[in-house]
């Protein structure tokens, strides 16, 4: 059975890669499926589908339609307010409305710090952060306008589904612009479940995946790293992770709302970075720089870090 049957999904960045392969395996699964891609660059600039005639999201709405399942195009710029409304115009005029998003578009400016151009910095988050705040925000007012107009409409059980990433997980050299985009992705799932899980019954994630892109075939350090083996599991396949997006759109799904995951081949990894262990205090007094000289100690009880 199609666990996602009847449901419509937003797929963002969805013309290659992992987005590709998310959108083909929701419409596999049943959704029908809204196939947002701007174009063709690694750095965002608008382009073709790699038959010349097509954009990457007709492609895939294509091989969607062909296999039997529902699906459009959309070429909306998510980072842009009005594009991402647009793309929410596509979802409710096409198919009705909208159950999950999934938000996956994303670029590389790829610069060591000292080095970094401020338009690099700014394309890099606003392709990111606001590419997911955009959307989200269409998204979620729509939900909040549906729960007034019939609060039932809250049982439908929808979906956000963020893309955050080892980089701004764990940190990366020479990704400054890209791991402070992909850290603040995280922490921004975690808000949207804070303020629509509850109210709106809005279940979301956050996602750090690990796959053979354009993207990361873009960066010399990792495309050896991520090549297809000749035999033996494809580790780095991207396939590998869409399933995993699959299941956590499902209605069914048991993982509890504002947490994170890294996807890596065959391994899924609850992460938990921002947790508060040790702690100092003063005893009803304002710190002086003696007593944090006696008691910073008290932070690192197995030694600082080197």
């Amino acid at each position: 059975m199609q666990q996602l049957q009847g449901r419509v999904a937003i797929v963002t960045g969805a013309g290659r890669g992992l987005g590709r392969e998310y959108a083909l395996e929701l419409a596999r699964e049943g959704a029908r499926v809204v196939v947002n891609d701007l174009g063709g660059g690694l750095h965002g600039e608008g382009g073709r589908g790699e038959a010349g005639n097509e954009t990457p999201a007709e492609e895939v709405v294509r091989e969607i339609l062909a296999s039997g399942g529902e699906a459009v195009a959309d070429a909306s710029d998510v980072a842009d307010w009005d594009g991402a409304h647009q793309l929410l115009e596509t979802a409710l005029s096409t198919f009705g409305g909208v159950d999950i998003l999934v938000n996956n578009a994303g670029i590389l400016r790829d610069r060591m710090l000292v080095n970094m151009s401020a338009e690099e910095w700014d394309d890099v988050i606003r392709v990111h952060l606001r590419g997911h705040f955009c959307p989200t925000r269409a998204v979620a007012g729509h939900w909040r306008a549906r729960a007034k107009a019939d609060p039932s409409a809250v049982d439908r059980d929808s979906v956000l589904i963020h893309t955050t990433s080892i980089s701004g997980l764990f940190g990366s050299v020479g990704q400054a612009n890209y791991a402070a985009a992909k850290s603040g992705i995280a922490t921004f799932a975690y808000e949207c479940h804070l303020e629509l899980h509850e109210r709106l019954k809005v279940r979301s994630y956050a996602i750090g995946p690990s796959a053979r892109t354009r993207l990361t075939e873009s960066s010399p350090a990792a495309v050896d790293a991520v090549a297809k083996p000749e035999t033996g599991f494809d580790f780095f396949d991207p396939g590998n992770v869409a399933p995993f997006v699959a299941w956590l759109a499902d209605p069914s799904c048991p993982l509890p709302s504002g947490t994170v995951y890294t996807v890596e081949g065959d391994e899924i990894t609850l992460v938990q970075p921002w947790t508060a262990t040790s702690k100092i205090k003063a005893g009803d007094r304002r710190w002086t720089p003696e007593l944090l000289d006696e008691a910073a100690g008290g932070l690192f009880p197995l030694g600082a870090p080197a």
